[in-house]
């Protein structure tokens, strides 16, 4: 199981190929190319103020201030994420609609079985800009835990009365709270909300008691004392926070849950365009102010891009779509 939630060991298998692969790509007509000769949009399919804004937002304004041109993020939240999806795989394919996803798109094959996109056919990859571990974090005034064990202790001994908060059902927080369930024999209510940011509000507001949420949306709100972290996946202490305990610290050394986030263009954009687009981002994501911000948050930036991009994509679809028939996982 622990291959499944491990975005490194997928990496790894198309890493190998990228160093050759990317600059070809990359490079190619791009020197000709007027793109981008207006503002850009780029979908988010969340609401404001989740794992993916927290990223699409520090680099759309460094793509704004490379190129002079703007990215204007446009949050289009529903449906885990497929809705947002969906927009975007039927936007004009010229170049100037962007979309950034996350490891939830590649989730959603299997748990919406009617979906009207195909996120390998009809997106074109472009670059993985980000990649964040989970975080097992609560409100401290509605959970009055001191550290992990103690939190543990008590969802054991109190079945069904916890809450666990998702950006939507089948999104990695779904999922990551279904694994966590299996692996420590408890039994917490999943409440799906509209997004990562909807869900952290409700967990500041105490409407539910704790979720599993990548570190890149709740780093603010864990440093600010808003919410308290007490476990993060892995089997290593994240920079970010480093007094908080790894999974494998915590007896948990299958408990590796990763949030990825990557940007495509509809089928059919340019290539000179994806050229462009993938060299522009990159710088955008590689200035000393993003990685400032990426640090923050607890983020590396990943770095694969088109074909390469392409095939973590596809390994990923295959990966979730097994990790979703052996958890038993379904749209609540």
């Amino acid at each position: 199981m622990t291959s499944s939630f491990d975005l490194n060991a997928s990496r790894r298998d198309v890493l190998r190929a990228a160093a050759a692969g990317v600059a070809a790509f990359s490079l190619g007509s791009h020197a000709q190319s007027g793109w981008p000769a207006k503002p850009v949009t780029m979908i988010v399919p969340f609401p404001a103020g989740g794992g993916t804004d927290a990223f699409a937002r520090p680099m759309s304004a460094q793509f704004a201030r490379l190129t002079g041109k703007q990215l204007i993020i446009d949050n289009r939240g529903g449906a885990g994420g497929t809705l947002g999806a969906s927009i975007a795989a039927k936007a004009p394919a010229d170049g100037y609609t962007l979309f950034m996803g996350a490891v939830h798109h590649t989730i959603a094959p299997s748990m919406y079985p009617k979906l009207d996109y195909d996120i390998e056919k009809d997106l074109v990859p472009l670059i993985l800009v980000a990649s964040v571990p989970q975080v097992v974090v609560v409100n401290p005034q509605k959970l009055p835990v001191a550290n992990f064990k103690e939190f543990l202790d008590y969802a054991r001994k109190n079945p069904a009365k916890l809450n666990y908060g998702s950006a939507g059902a089948g999104t990695s927080h779904h999922l990551a709270g279904e694994l966590f369930k299996q692996q420590t024999k408890t039994f917490i209510t999943h409440i799906p909300y509209r997004g990562a940011g909807p869900a952290l509000q409700g967990l500041i507001a105490g409407d539910v008691e704790m979720m599993f949420d990548g570190l890149g949306s709740s780093a603010s709100h864990i440093a600010g004392g808003r919410i308290k972290a007490l476990m993060v996946s892995g089997n290593k202490r994240n920079p970010a926070i480093p007094d908080v305990p790894s999974a494998t610290e915590m007896g948990l050394p299958d408990y590796n849950v990763t949030t990825w986030y990557g940007v495509w263009g509809p089928k059919g954009m340019p290539a000179d365009a994806q050229a462009r687009a993938i060299e522009e981002i990159r710088k955008a994501c590689t200035t000393d102010e993003a990685k400032a911000v990426w640090a923050r948050q607890g983020a590396e930036f990943a770095g694969l891009s088109g074909p390469q991009f392409g095939s973590f994509i596809s390994a990923e679809v295959k990966k979730w779509t097994q990790v979703v028939k052996a958890s038993g996982a379904k749209l609540d």
